[in-house]
């Protein structure tokens, strides 16, 4: 788990989801009531700050971690995020093609005012 007073010096990451405009108010739902263990899962992986912002159907994700990939790669094949990635399935909409290596689409931070 990270502590508060090492959050400044973790990355920070933000990525974009779609998903479909019917669904919204179920994945919305779902996110006011995020299982007790997915959140551990998070936490204990390094990941804080999480955040996920919508407009429309378009779905901005933002966190800190120190690696994302490796936060990632911790909670991928975990049956608390598999279970929870099934959940949250029929809500997304197809998205673009990916760069290579991305597991999602990635912003770059290019400012950022502390």
């Amino acid at each position: 788990m990270v502590e508060p007073s090492s959050y400044s010096s973790l990355n920070r990451y933000a990525f974009m989801l779609r998903i479909r405009p019917e669904a919204a108010a179920d994945y919305e739902a779902a996110h006011r009531a995020v299982w007790p263990e997915m959140l551990a899962l998070l936490k204990d992986a390094g990941i804080s700050e999480y955040s996920i912002y919508r407009r429309d159907e378009l779905l901005i994700l933002a966190l800190r971690a120190n690696d994302f990939d490796a936060a990632w790669r911790r909670i991928e094949n975990d049956p608390v995020n598999l279970r929870w990635q099934a959940a949250m399935a029929p809500y997304f909409a197809p998205m673009g093609p990916l760069r290579p290596g991305e597991r999602f689409p990635m912003f770059e931070e290019i400012f950022y005012l502390p």
